[in-house]
């Protein structure tokens, strides 16, 4: 990146370790081509590892205080830089004024991100490194600066841009807290299928087809063993007619991305799971929490 000329980036922090270890690192569309995406991961103010590593036995406390975390920043620069600061500093002034092209700005970038962070985990056979979301982090800056600033985590100027979730009724905010309540005391059974959608969900929502059909295709079986469909109501009889749809992707997705028709039946599919499971969640809660 030449120096002195502005570039676009979104900035991330998380209080927590990313998982791929610091450095620059560069995505490339094809082998030899230019690259489409420079990504910078930092970690600010973690504790150091051969302290941690030396101490191999317990030792006594007399109160327990809060442990230091680590700031993890991950800064994803466009390698293309602007013509001019006036050029970057318009393009910066119209994410300013439209929220929703500045939300777009960064759930894109975000989607980049969980890229890397899903190519370490296949690296380094790490299976607890987890994808990150616009609301676990610490703070979301858009902005340019010149190929220097922006390498090193500074910039010319940026915008930091909320990452509160909208507000919910009251409802529907007591509902997951009343789940809860009923798994740990016993009144309820977690399913299997709760989890298979989550992350059948997940993938979709990352833009991974392959990995989103191939476990929309488990987490459907599951749920119609599970939950079953003749007491589902409306959407039951579509959810057991997903199946040919759902085979069909996740029997694509074995050799490459799945057509547009079978991503959206998948996305169809895990839109409905997701309503079943909600339906099944209303008939059980009839409970109030135990607190």
């Amino acid at each position: 990146m030449a120096s002195g000329a502005p570039f676009a980036f979104v900035q991330f922090e998380f209080g927590h370790l990313l998982g791929p270890p610091d450095g620059r690192y560069l995505a490339r569309p094809a082998p030899g081509a230019d690259p489409s995406l420079v990504i910078v991961l930092r970690t600010l103010g973690a504790p150091q590892r051969r302290l941690l590593e030396r101490r191999r036995r317990p030792r006594a406390i007399g109160h327990a205080t809060a442990a230091p975390v680590p700031t993890a920043r991950a800064t994803l620069i466009q390698p293309g830089p602007f013509e001019s600061n006036d050029e970057a500093e318009d393009w910066l002034s119209g994410l300013r004024s439209d929220e929703g092209r500045a939300t777009a700005e960064a759930e894109r970038a975000l989607r980049e991100l969980n890229r890397v962070i899903r190519a370490h985990r296949a690296a380094a056979a790490d299976p607890y490194a987890r994808d990150v979301t616009a609301r676990g982090a610490l703070a979301i800056r858009v902005g340019y600066g010149s190929g220097e600033q922006v390498a090193e985590g500074r910039f010319t100027a940026a915008c930091e841009l909320s990452n509160a979730p909208p507000r919910k009724r009251r409802v529907e905010r007591l509902s997951p807290e009343e789940h809860l309540a009923a798994i740990l005391g016993a009144r309820e059974r977690q399913l299997v299928c709760e989890e298979l959608v989550l992350r059948a969900r997940l993938d979709l929502d990352a833009d991974r087809p392959r990995e989103a059909a191939l476990q929309a295709r488990v987490a459907l079986e599951s749920l119609l063993a599970e939950i079953g469909v003749g007491a589902e109501g409306v959407g039951s009889a579509a959810l057991a007619k997903d199946r040919e749809v759902v085979s069909a992707a996740s029997n694509a997705a074995l050799e490459a991305d799945p057509s547009d028709d079978l991503r959206a039946g998948v996305a169809r599919s895990i839109e409905r799971m997701e309503q079943a499971i909600h339906r099944h969640r209303l008939r059980g809660s009839d409970s109030t929490p135990d607190r």
